[in-house]
């Protein structure tokens, strides 16, 4: 009897393990894992709590993965070996992604996502795709304005509605420096040239144009030069070497003006919270008078690798969360701009903003998202980055002329993009 009795306790045993067992494989089944970084993590732990609501089950584990273009390609490399179902890109990596690991990622088009594309700005879904496919889910974008001293402004009668031009912006810049003795922006000189991108992309380029030639060395590059050149020369530039310094200038006062994406704003605001009321935001200035204002620095897209075994869940979360309006209302709150258009008439977007001097710069940023240009980042950015950096730093030195710095540029890019697909 004892025996009949240990017999059957071992079989309800192996049976509760068994159905544990089972239903720890179905939960580990359903989850996802995707590689993001800061503020956007606590948006896709809250977007998961929701979509959970109707999807029983449905697990996200968010990993802030840090350096995560260095795992990424270790990954891709490796054979697709270690990797995430779903992972953040920035826009300017983007397309070096999908060119060099053309099947290593989701074609989005196979599982309906074209249906949406209207829903974005063209320069947004260009990015994300590659022979008329899309491979990837929009999520923040980077228009960008002037966010300016309001109060400095002031003191300098200085009426940002009548500056339309850069030219106009530098001469602004010397009255503000010779009234009230303030640099009119900061600029790693030597270091980054986000300034000169966004220059470039009001024009409709980047460091290569629609066919992926370089164009370091073409007008609409010498436009982007000449402007950082002479705000230098007249003394109106902050060298603010690294981010830090960058930031520190801003929220100290020591800049009048910082040019950047709608992104800087959560940052100004959390930092700067004793500047409230003294911050505004106005149109990057055009190189002519009528000329496109509107660019873009920053952003980021999801995409789906195509090693998961879970691509329709996969899809179905991302779907839900690059459509989901509260989702994207969430991101402004941590001071992302949201790419999905059908939300730009949300009373949020025409709402005063205390601090921004009661500004509504919301909707300064959402009207310029139609005029961004779509431009081709290539796989050689990074390169081309590293070189356009050097070519400013010899140009302001006076090392040599902004045409001779340019120049021997493109030169050496030309020869490492050569040497780079040997």
């Amino acid at each position: 009897m004892k025996k009949v009795l240990g017999l059957i306790s071992l079989f309800v045993f192996i049976s509760i393990f068994s159905a544990c067992s089972a239903e720890k494989t179905s939960q580990e089944d359903k989850k996802l894992t995707v590689w993001s970084w800061n503020i956007n993590v606590p948006i896709l732990e809250a977007a998961a709590e929701r979509y959970k609501k109707d999807n029983p089950g449905f697990e996200l584990e968010v990993v802030d993965a840090g350096d995560v273009y260095q795992k990424l390609t270790t990954g891709l490399l490796a054979g697709e070996k270690g990797l995430p179902d779903i992972v953040l890109i920035e826009d300017e990596r983007f397309q070096g992604y999908i060119n060099s690991f053309p099947k290593a990622f989701l074609n989005l088009s196979e599982y309906g996502f074209d249906k949406h594309k209207d829903n974005y700005s063209k320069s947004n879904i260009d990015i994300l795709t590659n022979n008329g496919k899309i491979y990837g889910f929009p999520y923040d974008s980077g228009p960008t304005g002037v966010f300016y001293r309001t109060d400095m402004f002031k003191e300098a009668n200085i009426k940002a509605e009548e500056i339309h031009t850069w030219n106009q912006f530098i001469e602004a810049g010397k009255v503000i420096k010779n009234k009230i003795g303030k640099d009119m922006v900061g600029i790693d000189l030597n270091g980054d040239d986000p300034l000169y991108r966004m220059m470039l992309n009001q024009q409709g380029t980047t460091y290569f144009d629609d066919k992926g030639d370089i164009v370091l060395t073409s007008e609409v590059s010498m436009n982007a030069a000449k402007v950082i050149k002479q705000l230098k020369d007249e003394g109106l530039v902050k060298n603010t070497v690294g981010w830090d310094a960058w930031i520190s200038a801003m929220v100290s006062g020591e800049v009048a003006t910082v040019p950047s994406g709608a992104w800087l704003s959560g940052t100004i605001t959390s930092q700067g919270k004793e500047d409230s009321g003294k911050w505004g935001v106005m149109p990057l200035p055009a190189f002519k008078e009528g000329e496109n204002r509107a660019s873009n620095i920053g952003g980021a897209n999801y995409a789906i690798l195509q090693s998961t075994d879970k691509k329709q869940e996969a899809y179905d979360f991302m779907e839900y969360f690059s459509t989901d309006e509260e989702t994207q209302l969430e991101m402004m709150k941590n001071g992302l701009f949201p790419s999905l258009k059908t939300i730009y008439d949300d009373p949020t977007f025409t709402a005063e903003q205390e601090f921004f001097s009661d500004q509504p710069i919301w909707r300064t940023f959402a009207d310029q998202m139609e005029d961004i240009p779509s431009v081709n980042y290539t796989n050689d950015f990074s390169l081309a980055k590293d070189e356009s950096i050097k070519a400013q730093s010899e140009a302001v030195s006076g090392k040599k002329s902004i045409k001779e710095a340019y120049e021997a540029a493109e030169k050496r890019l030309e020869s490492r993009i050569k040497n780079n697909t040997k």
